[in-house]
């Protein structure tokens, strides 16, 4: 089968994540790493790259959120439906490397989606890591990614999480503030970890510029990016920045050897 030619694998759950994302796990036996994506599309509509949010045999995990035209109609799909699937695509984080130190992560939003495969991963080998700390930022209470899943971590892991802001209404008993915010007040050291960062390109920037003050290394830190990809196998050249293709050379990238991507 040609590397363009999808092939389509049907959806077993459907579960609203926020107003406008929902969570598709699709029955498709396909091997992959946590942060590698794959090309997601809908027949007569079109396809749009999908960072997989979860590790796990058998099915995969999509959020998807609805923002343009392939991404709602992949929203307004319903169990039973199948789905067009190619890859996976690109690098994803490298586990074994990390092997023996505690995993930070630090996410925004949407970029949740991708290192929640990470968390996975770490549940089903945990003789081979010290641990997770979580630092999730999120607009409001109510665009709060994978609450049942938070709710479970916080018996396992140390989980800190804060929205942007929030109504009376809300009854949001934890933190309102930036994500940076309460990283800095964590005064987290550097010993014996790996930071796994992905969000908004202007909130990775300043979780960067914050690890730096609390002594995190450049290659201690592993940044998730999405820029405008499209073809998902460095063919049309839109995700090309400066001599790096996202699609091929990402999306996941070391610090130190991305710099120019982040700054």
């Amino acid at each position: 089968m040609s590397e363009y030619e999808p092939k389509f694998y049907k959806i077993i759950e459907k579960t609203k994540q926020s107003s406008d994302t929902w969570l598709l796990k699709v029955k498709a036996n396909l091997p992959h790493d946590p942060g590698q994506f794959f090309q997601v599309s809908v027949l007569n509509i079109g396809e749009a790259p999908i960072s997989v949010c979860s590790y796990q045999k058998g099915v995969i995990d999509l959020n998807i959120r609805d923002v343009g035209g392939v991404t709602h109609a992949l929203c307004n799909l319903k169990v039973g439906d199948k789905v067009g699937i190619r890859g996976p695509y690109g690098n994803g984080y490298p586990m074994q490397d990390m092997k023996n130190n505690e995993i930070v992560i630090i996410a925004g939003g949407s970029g949740f989606s991708p290192v929640r495969g990470v968390i996975e991963y770490v549940e089903q080998n945990p003789d081979d890591y010290n641990g997770i700390t979580l630092f999730l930022g999120f607009r409001c209470p109510s665009e709060v990614l994978f609450k049942k899943d938070i709710e479970n971590w916080i018996n396992k892991f140390d989980v800190n999480i804060t929205v942007d802001k929030c109504e009376p209404e809300d009854n949001w008993k934890k933190n309102v503030g930036l994500v940076t915010k309460i990283l800095e007040e964590s005064k987290i050291t550097n010993k014996n970890k790996i930071v796994v960062t992905c969000g908004p390109p202007i909130m990775i920037k300043f979780v960067i510029k914050t690890l730096k003050k609390l002594g995190f290394n450049d290659n201690q830190i592993y940044v998730s990016l999405e820029r405008m990809m499209s073809c998902g196998i460095q063919k049309c050249g839109n995700c090309l920045v400066g001599n790096k293709y996202v699609c091929k050379d990402g999306p996941v990238f070391n610090y130190q050897e991305a710099k120019d991507l982040v700054d």
